[in-house]
């Protein structure tokens, strides 16, 4: 790859511009749900799984990744308990633990409620704006001679 001071040999990672703090370690994903699910493609298996029980071949042709990256996430699902598995045969079956989910549904609930709200005031005030111009645009009745 060359020498060891050449720019080819040197990747910028997120350690070497300071976006870790080596006084606060990062939590392991097997830490709570909320670590599990702060990766984006946990996230799609979960979604994936909601429906029914599936085995990694169906995620793994869905979702268009590669197998072993999926029992690793997998894995870590199943060690915060969102998922459960069982075999059937030579296959294992995935599903999603509803009761596990529950508490980042309703912790996210709490910002859907926020966002209800902030949207609710902004159709408000636009509705305000928009009768009023209309209110502005209107051409007085013409006087009859």
């Amino acid at each position: 790859m060359g020498s060891p001071k050449s720019p080819q040999s040197f990747r910028l990672t997120y350690a070497h511009i300071g976006m870790y703090y080596l006084c606060m370690p990062r939590a392991s994903t097997t830490s709570d749900a909320f670590n599990a699910v702060a990766e984006p493609r946990r996230r799609d298996i979960l979604s994936f799984l909601a429906l029914q029980e599936r085995p990694v071949s169906d995620i793994v042709a869905t979702l268009g990744l590669e197998q072993p990256s999926v029992s690793k996430h997998l894995r870590v699902l199943r060690d915060v308990g969102l998922v459960y598995v069982r075999r059937d045969g030579r296959q294992k079956l995935y599903r999603t633990n509803a009761d596990a989910i529950r508490p980042l549904h309703d912790w996210a609930a709490t910002f859907e409620r926020l966002w209800r709200h902030q949207l609710a005031r902004v159709k408000e005030r636009a509705e305000s704006k928009d009768s009023s111009h209309e209110d502005s645009t209107k051409l007085p009745p013409k006087e009859k001679p």
